[in-house]
């Protein structure tokens, strides 16, 4: 091993280090029946795991969390691969204002766009604060940079016009290329976005407390509501949190790679 790679291995394990030790605290903590002035904990226990999945509460929370996120991720999808697909193919002079227009949710502070959101849609015509719906409108703005930059660059790796072009020499109509040809040579980049977009949602919070609350209390509000008891307890949600955001991205990596050996 040259000095060159032991050096990158060196810088590896400080980052994995940095990443992992306080994940390994907190599960110590959530595992333990006190830990006070020592190094290891005194003793080890699942209580805290049953307390909280004997809490109804946290389920529907989990329950709730993963609604909103999901509807909106779908939302997300059906309306952002037609229209960049559109503006790529149709209006490419378009594309330019869309990478403006997709770039304001990251100049936007996300209280300010709470406040906004909540003023707006509290009162006549639309009054849907504290539901499901204007979280979910509010997670589509919040991802729609990342879905919209996960598309168009999976669009950019294929050549779109020589494509729908030769599907429409073989009588195929531009829907039908679009569906059979143009969407089953992106997908694996549409799935990288919508892993990326699911575990920002997931994790949301700001938007979460502050448009809903305790009206439509997600695991993010939940736990922030649970702050100020037994911090074992707390410690036992955040695992679980992170065990569910893993076990689902494995999931999502696991058929992302079926796909590609069906392909090849």
């Amino acid at each position: 091993m040259n000095k060159k790679n032991l050096k990158h291995y060196v810088v590896m394990l400080f980052i994995l280090a940095y990443l992992f030790i306080p994940l390994l605290a907190t599960f110590l903590y959530s595992i333990s029946t006190k830990w006070q002035n020592t190094i290891l904990p005194h003793g080890v226990t699942i209580k805290w795991y049953g307390l909280l999945f004997k809490d109804f509460r946290f389920l529907e929370a989990l329950g709730r969390s993963f609604a909103a996120t999901s509807l909106s991720l779908i939302i997300s999808l059906l309306i952002m691969i037609p229209t960049v697909f559109i503006v790529i193919v149709y209006f490419p002079k378009l594309e330019k204002i869309m990478n403006i227009l997709v770039m304001l949710p990251f100049a936007m502070p996300g209280v300010v766009s709470a406040v906004g959101l909540l003023k707006l849609y509290s009162t006549d015509p639309f009054p849907i604060a504290g539901t499901i719906w204007i979280l979910v409108g509010a997670y589509f703005i919040v991802i729609l940079p990342f879905m919209y930059q996960g598309i168009k660059n999976s669009l950019k790796t294929i050549n779109v016009q020589d494509l729908m072009e030769a599907a429409q020499l073989l009588n195929a109509t531009k829907a039908q290329a679009f569906v059979y040809i143009i969407l089953p040579n992106m997908i694996k980049g549409v799935m990288v976005s919508t892993l990326l977009a699911f575990s920002i949602l997931f994790g949301e919070f700001v938007l979460a407390n502050i448009l809903a609350g305790g009206n439509y209390e997600t695991v993010q509000v939940y736990l922030f509501n649970k702050k100020n008891e037994s911090g074992h307890f707390t410690s036992a949600i955040v695992i679980t949190y992170f065990a569910f955001i893993l076990i689902l991205s494995g999931f999502i990596i696991k058929i992302n790679k079926l796909i590609n050996k069906a392909e090849s």
